[in-house]
């Protein structure tokens, strides 16, 4: 189940806005945050389950890097919820990013 904002804010960062099919969005994830990502979800909003982590098995995003993210999930919604993890144990969550128009989003805190 989705829950409340739990450490550091996420900020998000739109640019260049670029129209995109909902089921195949690519877009690249920046960490401006001071802590190294571990686990990143994304689901659509009007769900309860966060569904599998976009990193991967052995995905980690270390602060100030950025990389391609891909959700292939066939939704044809646009506004999704994003939940992210960080290696010291904080979590992180944004709500109803519209990823149909969304080029890059930054994390921050």
């Amino acid at each position: 189940m989705k829950t409340a904002i739990l450490g550091a804010v996420a900020a998000l960062t739109l640019a260049g806005a670029l129209p995109a099919a909902a089921q195949n969005v690519e877009f690249t994830l920046i960490n401006n945050s001071s802590q190294a990502l571990h686990y990143f979800y994304a689901a659509p909003s009007n769900t309860e389950d966060w569904g599998d982590d976009l990193l991967g098995d052995t995905g980690t995003l270390e602060s100030g890097m950025q990389a391609t993210t891909y959700i292939y999930d066939g939704s044809d919604q646009c506004l999704y919820d994003f939940r992210f993890e960080t290696a010291e144990g904080g979590e992180l969550e944004a709500y109803e990013v519209d990823i149909c128009t969304l080029n890059s989003y930054t994390l921050t805190d």
